[in-house]
């Protein structure tokens, strides 16, 4: 208690104390906050032990990451948390984020934890994107190649963050050193700042009304802690399985002294599979603009509900819309991939660069 008073946290304990959490039917959805937060921490723990061995240069970054993988102590099973977990991390905040959409969890006072709730989910696929150039192999060389590629249909800044994503004419080892910069260091500070905003506010405010029946109060400290900490062993224990048993691949390095084609079935992680498709039907300039305003819309949800009564009619009819869409695209866009590597015969594919040296 002297730490808390000499660090003046006394008014923030004593709402942690005396908080309470409603139990109903949609009590479980409260738990994807808590697990996605014990998943970044599960990010910025791996990802330091992964910065020690990494070296950020197109010569050495797959060298760098094959060497951690079969010569540093659990290395591989590192990576392999890092990887899945990333993809379970930004899974985890799409799913809050819809869970507190239906819940209407956005209405005064909450809509600055709407606000930092987007923001923190356009980090998240910030960093995978960031992240993807860093293995520099051929998929994530030409995947990074076309992302760099729609910012410049950005109004107004386009061009300019476009070329400072590339640092050069193409994508190089300046490419490279910006998206590692990003990745491990602008990126995690933003994180950071907007996660402890986020969490303040949640734990001031405590839980969004619902109009589900109360079944009874569960005390925030201790009872609903315990849970949430089982739910986070139980999270980490899937985690576990999944890298062990199945270790995240590593393909060749990619030389730049050696220009090739695209890999058959190029197409980026799960979580731009959406986007993908969309660059199939639409110019970019065109994606570009239709994600803008989505992107918009969702942002002025909270505005949107309080101003417009029609939008309180129509706007869960648009979240199931918009969801539908991404599902639709995603699952499209897989099936486009499956036919084009189907399609393409086997001499013309991009084989793996030989690792045996490594």
């Amino acid at each position: 208690m002297d730490l808390i008073d000499a660090l003046h946290l006394r008014a923030f304990w004593k709402a942690i104390r005396n908080r309470s959490i409603s139990r109903h039917r949609n009590s479980y959805w409260y738990y994807l906050g808590g697990l996605s937060l014990f998943f970044l921490l599960i990010q910025i723990v791996t990802g330091i032990l992964l910065v020690c061995y990494y070296r950020p240069t197109p010569g050495a970054a797959n060298q760098s990451i094959r060497m951690m993988m079969e010569r540093v102590p659990y290395g591989e099973v590192i990576r392999s948390i890092h990887a899945w977990s990333a993809s379970a991390l930004i899974a985890l905040v799409a799913l809050h984020m819809l869970s507190m959409f239906f819940m209407k969890a956005y209405t005064s006072p909450r809509k600055l934890l709407w606000i930092t709730g987007l923001a923190l989910s356009l980090l998240l696929l910030a960093f995978g994107f960031t992240g993807y150039l860093l293995p520099w192999d051929p998929t994530a060389y030409f995947a990074t190649g076309i992302g760099v590629a729609l910012p410049r249909e950005i109004p107004l800044i386009g061009n300019l963050v476009g070329a400072w994503l590339r640092g050069s004419r193409g994508i190089t080892g300046a490419t490279l050193s910006r998206m590692y910069a990003l990745h491990v260091a602008i990126l995690p500070l933003l994180a950071v700042v907007l996660v402890l905003v986020h969490v303040t506010v949640t734990t001031l405010l405590g839980r969004a009304p619902t109009t589900a029946k109360i079944t009874g109060e569960t005390r925030f400290f201790p009872d609903y802690l315990l849970m949430e900490s089982i739910v986070w062993l139980i999270g980490l224990a899937l985690l576990l399985t999944v890298a062990v048993l199945f270790p995240w691949p590593l393909a060749g390095a990619y030389d730049l002294a050696k220009p090739t084609e695209p890999p058959a079935g190029l197409h980026p992680a799960w979580y731009f599979m959406f986007l993908y498709q969309t660059l199939r039907y639409l110019p970019n300039w065109a994606t570009v603009w239709l994600y803008l305003i989505v992107l918009i819309v969702w942002f002025c949800v909270p505005w949107l509900e309080s101003r417009f009564t029609i939008w309180k009619r129509l706007l869960t009819g648009v979240g199931i819309i918009l969801i539908t869409g991404f599902a639709l695209l995603t699952t499209l866009a897989y099936i486009s991939v499956a036919k084009e590597k189907a399609a393409v015969p086997a001499e013309h594919v991009v084989p793996a660069l030989d690792t045996a040296a490594y």
